[in-house]
C-alpha cells in the first residue's frame, strides 16, 4: 500500500514535471478551515436560510429580500483570511508551476492569499451588477445604496443591482466557464481540492482533464464521484496535505 508520504512525493513530482502546466479547482473544502462553513454542511447558510431565497427568480420577483439576505452573507464572510491551504496555492503560482486557480468559491480568498490567475465560475461576493446595462460595483457601494430596505439601484442607469454572483436557475459566465475548459483539456496536472465533485458542470472540469491526458490528483476530506478516475486519491484535510506538497517540491528543487 502507498504510504502518504510516497503520495505527497507523487504529486510533487508530477507538478514539477508539467513545467508550469498545472490547474487547481477548488470547492467549499478549501474555505472551511478558515471558518467558512460549506453552505450545504450542517451550520451552514442553507440550515438558517431557505436557498430558494437565492433562486434568480425569486431575486427577480422580491429583490429587496434577497439583498437582505444577502447582507447577512457577506457578514458571514467580513474578516475571514486565507489559510495554509489558500497559500500553498499562491506560492505554486509565485513558483511558475501553477498556471491558473478555477474556484467554486465566491469568497476572494484565493485573491487575498496572493494568487493572480483565478477563474471565479460562481462570481465574487464582493461585486455587484447592474442588471441593465452591466456596470460594475463594490458589495460595499451597492450596500450603502440600500434604502429604507429597497434593494439598490444603478446611480448610471438607476436599472437594479444584483450580487454578482450566480443564483440559482442562472448560467455559469460563459466566458469564465470556457476558459476554465480550455485550462482542463490542456493542462499536464490537474488538481481538485476541497471539492465534492457533485455540483455541475465544475463537477465535469476533471473528468475533461482526465480525458485529455491529464494527471488528476483529488484531494478532498470525503470521497468523491470522480475517485476511481484519478491518478492520486488523498483524503485528508487541504490544509494539511498543500503545504506539505509545497515542501516536498521546494526540497526536489533546491528553493527554501
Amino acid at each position: 500500500m502507498t504510504s502518504y508520504q510516497d503520495l505527497i512525493e507523487d504529486i510533487a513530482g508530477r507538478i514539477i514535471e508539467a513545467k508550469g502546466c498545472s490547474v487547481a479547482l477548488t470547492g467549499a473544502g478549501i474555505s472551511t478551515p478558515s471558518g467558512i462553513p460549506d453552505f450545504r454542511s450542517p451550520g451552514g447558510l442553507w440550515s438558517r436560510i431557505d436557498p430558494s431565497i437565492f433562486d434568480i427568480s425569486y431575486f427577480h420577483s422580491r429583490p429587496d429580500i434577497s439583498w437582505l439576505y444577502y447582507k447577512q452573507l457577506i457578514e458571514e464572510l467580513e474578516g475571514k483570511q486565507p489559510n495554509p491551504a489558500h497559500k500553498a496555492l499562491a506560492q505554486l503560482e509565485e513558483m511558475g508551476l501553477l498556471k491558473a486557480v478555477i474556484t467554486q468559491n465566491i469568497d476572494a480568498l484565493h485573491q487575498k492569499a496572493g494568487n493572480k490567475k483565478v477563474l471565479e465560475i460562481h462570481g465574487n461576493a464582493y461585486r455587484a451588477v447592474c442588471t441593465s446595462c452591466g456596470a460594475r460595483y463594490s458589495i460595499y457601494e451597492a450596500l450603502e445604496k440600500i434604502s429604507r430596505g429597497k434593494a439598490p439601484s444603478c446611480s448610471k442607469c438607476g436599472g437594479l443591482l444584483k450580487p454578482d454572483v450566480v443564483f440559482f436557475g442562472e448560467p455559469l459566465p460563459y466566458r469564465v466557464y470556457m476558459d476554465s475548459l480550455e485550462l482542463a483539456r490542456t493542462c499536464r496536472v490537474f488538481i481538485s481540492i476541497g471539492s465534492s465533485l457533485v455540483v455541475q458542470p465544475a463537477a465535469s472540469l476533471p473528468w475533461h482533464a482526465h480525458s485529455s491526458g491529464a494527471s488528476l490528483v483529488i484531494i478532498n476530506l470525503q470521497e468523491t464521484p470522480l475517485d476511481s478516475l484519478a491518478d492520486i486519491v488523498i483524503h485528508d484535510r487541504v490544509e494539511r496535505v498543500l503545504p506539505e506538497i509545497v515542501q516536498a517540491i521546494r526540497r526536489r528543487i533546491g528553493v527554501s
